[in-house]
Formats: structure tokens, C-alpha cells, sequence
């Protein structure tokens, strides 16, 4: 893509997401995560009225009264955005391919991160790890990653959410905002999910068309696996051919939600059509 056309794309999306962001957005975020981030300080003597939850009860058993664990909120969180870059993403049946819903959700809780003076980083993934951007804090940080969201090139086609997981866990140490951005057209992915959720606030955000979720009956058609390079013909007007369609489609959306759910973590199902700040609200809502 030429340097000028990127831009005026990154200043579009830029314009468009941090309108929704002063307007709705902003203060969702530093109620679902800001006050989160709690740091151990010091301990005292218990008092009638404290938290009983709050009892050390080491330090309790060591001097043979109660004390209790104070803590402070830590000011700076940071955010890791993991972004699905495989070749489902290029789908799109109406206005919107899937990659464009991922970059402009990414560029809300990039801003969204950066207004309130917390690092982003992010994951790029498909099959295997396709780029890092370690977390940094201000303007121009965000505007480089919604530049490579726009116009980064994989060199891989498929999806393996679990090695991104595991990236994750190598690369960053302290205790993080994740999302998880992807259609999740992959599997295996539950004992990652896990892992990753008892050591960070995770997120799954799930992008996915319309047509992915109801097959027309159209006839006799060629489909392209962009993920396998392969083509397949499918008689959509067969009843049996679309409901095995739809029995695998709801399998996936199941084994997603129940991989996220049975580790604590949240989800958020949001198609191309969807108005995507309503459901970020109503996720962060649910916090």
C-alpha cells in the first residue's frame, strides 16, 4: 500500500475510533480495568469493620493477632492486544472484512489504554508468531500499531491460538489486559486459554460473518479455504450438506465459549455487522 494511502486509512480510523472513545467509551474502560490493577503495600493491625478477606493470616499466626493486607492501586496497567492475522480474517460477505472489525476494535482499546496512560503492546499470529510490538505508552506508539494492523502482511496462512498463548506468556511477565482477537476457527486452544487466564485478565473477542453462521441455499458452489489454499465444491442446497455446516459452526462457537468461560475469562461474540462499541459496552458492563 502506498505511505500516503496508509495514512489517510490510520487518520480515518484514528478520527472514527477516538470519537466513539470521548463520547462513550473512555470511562467503561477505567471502570471495568482501572482500580483492578491492586499492588501489595504494607500490613497493620486488623480493626472492627476491615475485610476479613483482607487477613494475612501468616503474619496473623506469626504475632498471634489479626492482621490484615494493605493494598494500593496500581496506576499503570498494561494491555496486550493477541490479533488472529490469518487468512479467515480476509472474509467479509457484506460492508466489512473481519480484519477491519479486529483493526478498529484494536484502535478503541488502544486509545482507550492510552488516554488513561497505560502501555499497549501487541501480538500479531497465525500459525506462527508473526510480529511483536513490545508495550509502550503514548500517541505515536498507538498510531504504529493501527499502521501495522492496516497493512501488515503474514507469512503464514493458518491459525494456532495456542502458540500465541504461549508466546504471551514468555514475552510478558507482569500481569496484564489481554485480548484474544481472532474468529477462533482453530482447536485445542482450551488448556492455553486456562493458563493464560490465571495469570492475566483475558478476553476473548470473537469476529465472525454473518454467512459463516447461516448458509444460503444457493446451489452448486466453489468454495475457497483460505487457510488451506484448497477448493472445495459444495451443494448448498442440500439439507444434510448444511446441516452438518451448521453443526460444525456451532461446535466451534461452543468450544470457544466454553474455553474462555471454564477459565474465568470473559467473551464477546461480534459479527461484521454488529455496531461493535455497543458490544465492548456491554462486555465491559459485565466486568
Amino acid at each position: 500500500m502506498e505511505t500516503s494511502e496508509l495514512l489517510k486509512k490510520v487518520r480515518k480510523i484514528e478520527i472514527k475510533t477516538k470519537k466513539l472513545i470521548s463520547n462513550l467509551f473512555t470511562g467503561q474502560y477505567h471502570s471495568a480495568f482501572k482500580g483492578r490493577g491492586m499492588l501489595f503495600s504494607e500490613v497493620r493491625k486488623y480493626v472492627p469493620g476491615d475485610d476479613v478477606r483482607d487477613i494475612d493470616w501468616n503474619v496473623t499466626a506469626k504475632l498471634s493477632e489479626p492482621y490484615i493486607k494493605i493494598f494500593e492501586e496500581e496506576r499503570e496497567l498494561t494491555m496486550m492486544l493477541l490479533v488472529d492475522v490469518s487468512a479467515s480474517e480476509l472474509f467479509g460477505s457484506s460492508s466489512m472484512l473481519k480484519k477491519e472489525m479486529i483493526t478498529e476494535i484494536c484502535a478503541v482499546l488502544a486509545f482507550s489504554a492510552m488516554q488513561n496512560n497505560d502501555k499497549v503492546g501487541i501480538i500479531f499470529f497465525t500459525n506462527e508468531i508473526e510480529l511483536f510490538i513490545p508495550p509502550k505508552k503514548g500517541k505515536k506508539h498507538v498510531l504504529r500499531i493501527i499502521r501495522e494492523l492496516i497493512n501488515f502482511v503474514p507469512k503464514d496462512s493458518k491459525t494456532n491460538i495456542s502458540k500465541a498463548c504461549q508466546y504471551l506468556n514468555n514475552v510478558v511477565k507482569k500481569k496484564s489486559i489481554v485480548f484474544i482477537l481472532s474468529d477462533f476457527i482453530d482447536q485445542d486452544f482450551s488448556n492455553s486459554i486456562n493458563l493464560i487466564s490465571k495469570k492475566h485478565d483475558l478476553t476473548g473477542i470473537r469476529i465472525f460473518d454473518e454467512f459463516e453462521e447461516s448458509l444460503f441455499p444457493f446451489g452448486l458452489s466453489l468454495f475457497f479455504d483460505p487457510e488451506n489454499k484448497s477448493y472445495h465444491w459444495v451443494d448448498t442446497s442440500d439439507d444434510l450438506v448444511r446441516t452438518n455446516i451448521q453443526k460444525s459452526y456451532k461446535e466451534k462457537l461452543e468450544y470457544f465459549k466454553g474455553s474462555f468461560l471454564k477459565a474465568g475469562a470473559s467473551v464477546s461474540n461480534i459479527s461484521t455487522k454488529d455496531p461493535y462499541i455497543i458490544k465492548l459496552l456491554e462486555l465491559f458492563k459485565n466486568k
